[in-house]
């Protein structure tokens, strides 16, 4: 009889259970650090979370971006651009599986609250859904290398989007 899958291991996962149980617990650092800096508005610090050559499509169709620099420059203006927006994220239950001893897949749940004062009235987002995201090991640290936002629920004051220059969400 062969051996079960639960029992078998890919030829390039060679970390013992125990390193395993290391791996996972770095990359849950490093998602939370990435939610503090983006939170904390710390833009010099937040490609330090990502590869260099990160790919994200959190904001839906066509909206790829590819790169650690352009990665923190999209997040910085949409966070912290013409208007500042308070962001609160959370990520919460991860389900990583490490593919290999460089490599590991995880799927948050998350909730963020996002707000910013347009005129006197405070504007408003509170999203729920979650985050797909892929890790590399370089050099000793794990990065995050991949990671798209899908989103199960949003609700938005009716302006909320105005101080992006669009009308509707792009998800």
């Amino acid at each position: 009889m062969g051996t079960s899958a639960t029992n078998h291991r890919s030829p390039s996962l060679t970390l013992t259970p125990a390193e395993q149980l290391l791996a996972v617990e770095e990359i849950k650092q490093v998602f939370a650090r990435r939610l503090r800096i983006m939170d904390t508005k710390q833009w010099d610090l937040y490609g330090s979370v990502h590869t260099e050559d990160v790919v994200s499509e959190s904001w839906g169709a066509g909206s790829r971006v590819t790169g650690r620099d352009l990665l923190a420059n999209a997040i910085r203006n949409t966070l912290d651009g013409n208007v500042f927006v308070t962001s609160v994220h959370h990520g919460h239950q991860p389900e990583i599986t490490i593919t290999s001893d460089t490599t590991a897949t995880g799927i948050w749940a998350m909730e963020d609250e996002l707000w910013w004062t347009n005129g006197d009235v405070e504007e408003h987002l509170h999203g729920y859904g979650h985050y797909h995201e892929e890790y590399r090991k370089v050099e000793g640290k794990w990065l995050i290398s991949y990671r798209t936002l899908t989103r199960l629920r949003e609700t938005a004051t009716p302006h909320f989007y105005d101080y992006r220059g669009v009308d509707t969400p792009s998800r």
